[in-house]
């Protein structure tokens, strides 16, 4: 996908009229959920709060549509703990078919808030399908998007309900494209640290990095055993993609690799710190080791802007040294950094940092994709229909 050129200016919620009117609003409410129906990680949810406080503040009668995992579970718990975190808005679950909703939407006063249920329990959510997009406009006079998240998915409730009514971008849309867009002009000496697995959807945005002349882009997780595999070195029993890091970047200089790690035996479940040049054929590097972490926070504290998306670890099973390591410094750099990806905001979500330097994103692939090129489907729509507005 080549990256977006477009001078169309994208209509932000902030300059719309919209007492008395019905507003669609696609926000992000896919967060994790406890066992016992608790909320269990609240900064995607908080972050959904400006735009939903704006559009009752002025009067809006405010429909939002959210997913809620890849299932289709219902979105009743997270709305109950919506309610707590808005005391001062009138919001209420409308549960079941889309079909039963205008019926509740017709008795709506400005201000408040309805909830439906999770988009992906309609047919053709995921598929972008024209019937349900219209479905989904036909309950509102004005479309806002604010979610960032899910922005490079198309589909019906972010793309598809775009094309069918005036779109706008809600606050939270507008402070991620705010924050990230100096990411695509980088100034000199800016680093990156691209952690996680999955090289083949990761490899286009470390391209793009080197391309916009990253002084360095540093790789972490399983991305890093894929650069020690195509350079020759050993990897041990350590995770590798199917895909094969091209010449190009296994050459390039600017790719930097771990230097030691945290190597796990997968037969005798011990662990232990070496070189990754040391690393046998039974064990799996899990983390990388202290001199890495030490060398790659200089390189945080000394970069004017630092990109950081996934763990230097397997965060999940608990290998979370390296990361939270570099989360500190983040916390303490006097350069901007931009930070995605769950495990990543995890960490430094356990440090006190300065917000006007370090800005966390809610999206993890969306944050990617938009690195990448520049837009995002989402992004695009709104553009799109803002230029329809105009003329």
């Amino acid at each position: 996908m080549q990256e977006n050129t477009s001078s169309k200016e994208i209509k932000k919620i902030t300059d719309a009229d919209v007492r008395g009117k019905k507003v669609l609003l696609r926000t992000s409410l896919n967060v994790p959920i406890a066992a016992d129906g608790s909320v269990g990680d609240m900064f995607r949810l908080k972050a959904a709060l400006p735009t939903i406080e704006h559009l009752s503040k002025n009067g809006a009668r405010t429909i939002v549509i959210a997913h809620l995992g890849r299932a289709g579970d219902t979105l009743e718990p997270v709305v109950k703990e919506l309610t707590k975190l808005l005391p001062n808005v009138s919001i209420k679950f409308v549960g079941g078919a889309l079909a039963d909703a205008a019926a509740h939407i017709s008795e709506m006063k400005d201000g408040e808030c309805v909830v439906l249920e999770n988009v992906r329990t309609n047919d053709g959510e995921e598929k972008n399908d024209p019937a349900l997009a219209q479905q989904f406009a036909s309950l509102g006079e004005m479309f806002v998007n604010d979610a960032f998240a899910d922005s490079h998915r198309t589909h019906a409730s972010v793309v598809g309900v775009a094309q069918l009514l005036p779109s706008y971008a809600g606050l939270l849309m507008q402070s991620e494209v705010e924050h990230l867009t100096p990411a695509l002009t980088p100034p000199q000496g800016a680093v990156a640290i691209i952690g996680g697995a999955k090289f083949e959807t990761k490899e286009p945005l470390i391209s793009k990095l080197l391309e916009r002349h990253y002084t360095k882009v540093l790789l972490g997780g399983a991305l890093a055993n894929d650069g020690l595999k195509a350079r020759g070195m050993p990897f041990g029993a350590s995770l590798v993609s199917d895909t094969v890091m091209p010449t190009a970047l296994a050459t390039d200089d600017r790719i930097v690799l771990p230097m030691d790690g945290v190597f796990q035996d997968v037969d005798a479940n011990a662990e232990r710190e070496a070189y990754v040049t040391d690393v046998r054929a039974t064990e799996k590097i899990v983390d990388i080791g202290s001199y890495t972490a030490k060398a790659w926070v200089n390189e945080i504290l000394s970069t004017p802007l630092l990109v950081w998306n996934g763990p230097t670890g397997i965060y999940e099973l608990g290998f979370v040294s390296g990361t939270e390591i570099l989360a500190h410094a983040v916390s303490e750099m006097d350069g901007k950094a931009v930070v995605g990806g769950g495990d990543t905001l995890a960490a430094l979500q356990k440090h006190t940092f300065d917000t006007n330097k370090v800005f966390l994103s809610t999206g993890g692939g969306a944050m990617l994709e938009f690195l990448t090129t520049g837009t995002l489907v989402g992004l695009d729509a709104l553009r799109n229909s803002s230029a329809k507005i105009a003329e």
